[in-house]
C-alpha cells in the first residue's frame, strides 16, 4: 500500500516532519510519499492561504509520477479535500476531520488546540461542515505561529499544553485534538501535561487511510464528487 501524505504549505520542514509521524504509525508495508507543494505560501493560516494551498496540494497530487492507494491532506482546517475527492478515484482523507473523528471515540467532548487565533474560525467552519462540531467543546489558539511550532518545539509544548489544559479545566473537553499538521509529534509531551488523551490528526488520518483501502472503499461518485464534466479549463492543469 502506497499513501500520498500532502502538505498543505511549502516548507520542506514540515513536510519532513509530518511524514516521520505518518510512517511511525504506518502498518508494515505501508509506504509513505511526502509531498510539498510547488507553489503557495511558507505556512498556512488564514482564507487566502488556505484556498491557494488547495490549488497546490491539487496540483501536487495531479503531478505525482506513480501509483499510489489512498491521499491524506495534511493540513488543519483547510479547503481542498472536496476538489481532491472530486478528481480522484482513491480514498482522500483530511486530518482536520480524522482528527475530530478518532477524538468522538474517546470521549464525550474534544477541543482543538490550534496556532493562531486568526485560524479559529477556519477551522470552526470546518467542523461545522463534517458535522463534527456538536462533540467540539472549544477551539483554543496557543498564540505561536506555525513556523514557530518549527522553530522552537519546547515553547511550542509549553503553549499548547497550557491551552490544553484549559480546555480540559475550563471547557470541559475530555480529549484534545492538536490543531495543526505542524505540531506532529507533540502528542506525547501534551497528554502527559494535560492528563487526557491527545490525538494528532497525521497519525489518525493515516490509519484511517490504510482502513478504507484495507476495506476496498473509496469515495461515492454519484452526485457530490462525481467526476467534472468535460470542459476548457483556461490555465490548468499547470505544465
Amino acid at each position: 500500500m502506497r499513501i500520498l501524505v500532502v502538505n498543505v504549505n511549502t516548507t520542506a520542514a514540515v513536510t519532513d516532519g509530518i511524514v516521520g509521524q505518518a510512517r511511525a504509525v504506518a502498518a508494515p508495508g505501508t509506504e509513505i510519499v511526502g509531498l510539498t507543494p510547488r507553489f503557495g505560501a511558507e505556512s498556512v493560516e488564514g482564507n487566502v492561504e488556505s484556498h491557494l494551498a488547495a490549488l497546490g496540494v491539487l496540483d501536487a497530487v495531479l503531478h505525482h509520477d506513480g501509483p499510489y492507494d489512498a491521499v491524506v491532506q495534511a493540513g488543519f482546517g483547510e479547503h481542498g479535500r472536496e476538489a481532491l475527492q472530486e478528481a480522484l478515484d482513491v480514498p482522500v482523507v483530511d486530518i482536520t476531520e480524522a482528527a475530530a473523528t478518532t477524538a468522538t471515540y474517546l470521549g464525550r467532548s474534544y477541543a482543538v488546540v490550534t496556532s493562531l487565533d486568526r485560524t479559529v474560525p477556519l477551522i470552526a467552519d470546518r467542523l461545522l461542515l463534517a458535522g463534527l462540531d456538536r462533540r467540539c467543546a472549544a477551539i483554543r489558539a496557543s498564540g505561536l505561529a506555525v513556523l514557530e511550532l518549527e522553530s522552537d518545539p519546547a515553547r511550542a509544548v509549553d503553549a499548547i499544553a497550557e491551552q490544553a489544559r484549559a480546555a480540559v479545566r475550563d471547557d470541559r473537553a475530555e480529549v484534545i485534538v492538536l490543531g495543526c499538521g505542524g505540531m506532529a509529534g507533540l502528542t506525547g509531551a501534551v497528554r502527559e501535561r494535560a492528563g487526557v488523551p491527545v490525538v494528532d490528526g497525521v497519525p489518525a488520518a493515516v490509519t484511517v487511510a490504510e482502513s478504507l483501502v484495507r476495506l476496498g472503499l473509496t469515495t461515492s461518485k454519484v452526485r457530490t464528487y462525481a467526476p467534472a464534466r468535460p470542459k476548457h479549463l483556461s490555465g490548468w492543469p499547470l505544465a
